[in-house]
């Protein structure tokens, strides 16, 4: 047989997918990969009910449905306090996954580099490779997970295309400052870089931390790709829609290169969502609340069981010191914990460049009655994961 694709060669399936599958087969409380195990709001599945009876069956039109990308364009002036125009500057994607590989086809050629902060959502190594481009990896020092400026401009002094943000940050719940990001577009300006932004999580942050758009910072808004989702915001993780903003400039290849690749987002799921995308004010309040909430329980029950641990700025991942249990391997100690302890973790492995094997991932986007399980499960954690 022929040989396969020399690009893959090094991938493996996704760890946070395969952690799911593993919970799954031993009846773990999965707290791996990042999905809600409640409801969407009521207006949407109310409005995807009447949908249903509709005429949305077929394709829309391949950069997304009319209506709602003017609900996006809105909600999006809303936040940032820049006027988009949904007819140049948006294309509708199948999830934010979809967002960023676009949008890395849209600028990089095969041989470009492309910086990627480490820790890192596992997608974006992968999407540089198979993109053809090169990535460098730049430390986010725990704990603050802060950046080094001169190790940054270092990585921009190899003339890199692209530099991928993650804001606020999965996995590691960074919640970048304004001045952070103001040193990352100077360096973006200083050696003519785009920036790539993911920011699925722009909505969940905890006080007194805020989510700067970085496409709002200076000079940032024509060289910045910014990739959203609605999966986190509305609950929909399922729906796989996201989106990218850009510039006329861009959109015009991205739209291309989109088309080629999923024609367009589902119809139906556009329809029932641009409820979401209306909502006001009241219910982005009322969803930080929710998530500041939840924060707290999960970190007062880890406290209470004497397991250290980060505390999340933004996001919805809260990373697990687990060095004093001496595993070699955290992917073995993830599915020891799965099979003994009942409780589903992603290695923290498998998002540093570094060999970084003392963390592991758990989220918090549940039911309090999933977390606290989870949290009744945890209390053997030192007795069934001591070797």
């Amino acid at each position: 047989m022929p040989k396969l694709s020399r690009r893959t060669a090094d991938f493996t399936d996704s760890v946070i997918r395969r952690m799911t599958r593993i919970s799954n087969k031993y009846g773990a409380v999965n707290l791996s990969q990042g999905f809600p195990d409640f409801e969407p709001p009521k207006e949407i599945l109310k409005r995807l009910t009447e949908v249903a009876n509709e005429d949305f069956h077929q394709y829309s039109i391949t950069w997304g449905a009319q209506n709602f990308r003017e609900a996006l364009a809105k909600k999006h002036e809303h936040f940032t306090g820049m006027k988009i125009d949904p007819n140049s500057e948006i294309v509708v994607t199948c999830g934010s996954t979809e967002a960023m590989m676009s949008a890395m086809m849209s600028v990089t050629n095969p041989g470009d580099k492309v910086i990627v902060f480490s820790p890192f959502y596992e997608n974006y190594g992968a999407d540089t490779i198979l993109s053809g481009a090169e990535p460098i990896y730049v430390p986010l020092v725990p704990p603050e997970f802060s950046f080094d400026a001169d190790v940054l401009e270092d990585a921009f002094k190899k003339k890199p295309k692209a530099l991928i943000l993650c804001n606020p940050s999965n996995p590691c719940g960074k919640v970048f400052t304004y001045d952070e990001l103001k040193i990352i577009a100077d360096l973006a300006e200083k050696y003519d870089t785009f920036v790539i932004t993911d920011e699925v999580y722009e909505h969940i942050l905890y006080v007194p931390h805020k989510h700067t758009y970085f496409a709002s910072l200076p000079k940032m808004r024509d060289r910045t790709i910014s990739c959203g989702s609605l999966s986190k915001t509305y609950s929909i993780t399922g729906w796989r829609l996201g989106y990218v903003i850009a510039s006329p400039y861009i959109i015009d290849t991205v739209r291309k290169v989109h088309d080629f690749l999923t024609v367009g987002a589902p119809a139906p799921l556009q329809e029932a969502a641009v409820v979401g995308l209306r909502f006001g004010d009241d219910y982005y309040e009322d969803l930080q609340r929710k998530y500041t909430e939840k924060r707290e329980l999960l970190l007062n029950g880890l406290d209470g069981l004497k397991i250290s641990h980060t505390t999340p700025e933004g996001a919805y991942y809260v990373l697990l010191d687990i060095s004093e249990f001496g595993y070699e391997s955290d992917l073995v100690f993830c599915e020891k914990l799965a099979k003994e302890v009942g409780v589903g973790a992603v290695p923290g492995s498998s998002f540093f460049k570094e060999p970084e094997n003392r963390y592991i991932r758990l989220h918090f986007a549940k039911k309090s009655s999933t977390l606290n399980e989870a949290l009744n499960r945890l209390e053997s954690f030192r007795k069934k994961m001591s070797l």
